[in-house]
């Protein structure tokens, strides 16, 4: 097997013939370490053409971003040209990664994921070697307390309209983040969500968010909750042994319940595709789904 070796030259600055590397166009990359326990983290950012609304851009903060930032930053650019045909906005987008050139990193099984007993494991886990696990408190302190305001004093932020995206173990930590601290977002995309980890957990925290939900929308102030969730899986997972489109499908039921509070559940199946080649159509609903212009968007 050969190995392929190239020389490049600066973007822009390249003679005729010579190799230049491709770049995403205003797009840009930074390392973060987090405070509390100094897991380094790589930032990447993209920001829409053309002067920002008097209220800011929306932010989409993207999980995996090693794997899916550029698809997602493709889908926002293309679809938000012209937002009165495609019902979607520019968006700026934030991708946490870590520091391989690889689609994804060890790292995210801790980030993803609450403390988990050894004999709660998912069966297909108690085989082999345990992974380290456990840091999702500590990656949600991470996004709130030190990437978020990062973002917001460096570029133009609509506060009123933040998505996480995150899939697999990415939809886990979404699914997390919504109960633990449903204010941090307006809008949750739990793509193939691995409810099976830890899964009587998590139906506590379902059950305790909707308690809360509801109990908030019953005092005086008469305000409902300003959430929405997307859920989506292929449709070839529902074969899997971990029951992932029937978690998924039942969750989205449950959650449907609280449309009265002010919350907004949409479900979606995409025909034909597995828990990784669902991506692509995900993100291309997800964007539809947290972008679609408000009144005070739409160009008449």
């Amino acid at each position: 097997m050969s190995t392929i070796n190239r020389e490049y030259a600066e973007p822009g600055g390249a003679a005729a013939g010579v190799l230049e590397r491709v770049t995403m166009p205003r797009s840009e990359q930074r390392t973060m370490r987090s405070r509390a326990e100094n897991r380094e983290y790589r930032i990447f950012i993209a920001v829409p053409e053309g002067e920002a609304p008097p209220s800011g851009f929306p932010v989409v903060y993207v999980l995996d971003a090693n794997s899916v930032f550029g698809t997602m930053v493709e889908a926002v650019r293309v679809q938000s040209r012209a937002p009165e045909r495609t019902g979607v906005i520019p968006a700026i987008v934030v991708g946490i990664g870590y520091p391989t050139d690889g689609p994804f990193h060890p790292a995210r099984h801790y980030d993803f994921t609450r403390e988990i007993r050894l004999e709660d494991l998912p069966f297909k886990l108690r085989a082999g070697e345990r992974p380290e696990h456990g840091g999702a408190e500590a990656f949600m302190a991470f996004i709130e307390d030190e990437l978020k305001p990062r973002i917001e004093e460096t570029y133009p932020v609509d506060r009123r309209r933040q998505t996480i995206f995150g899939h697999s173990l990415g939809g886990l930590f979404v699914l997390h983040m919504l109960y633990a601290k449903p204010e941090a977002f307006q809008c949750y995309v739990a793509g193939s969500p691995s409810i099976h980890w830890n899964k009587q957990v998590l139906l506590e925290e379902e059950r305790a968010f909707a308690s809360k939900l509801s109990a908030s929308a019953g005092e005086s102030t008469g305000e409902t909750a300003d959430i929405k969730l997307f859920l989506a899986i292929g449709e070839l997972e529902k074969s899997h042994h971990t029951g992932g489109g029937e978690n998924a499908a039942e969750l989205c039921e449950r959650l449907s319940a609280l449309s009265e509070y002010g919350m907004v559940t949409e479900f979606k199946e995409f025909e034909g595709e597995g828990h990784v080649s669902v991506l692509p159509p995900l993100i291309s609903r997800a964007v539809r789904f947290a972008l679609r212009p408000e009144p005070a968007d739409r160009q008449v």
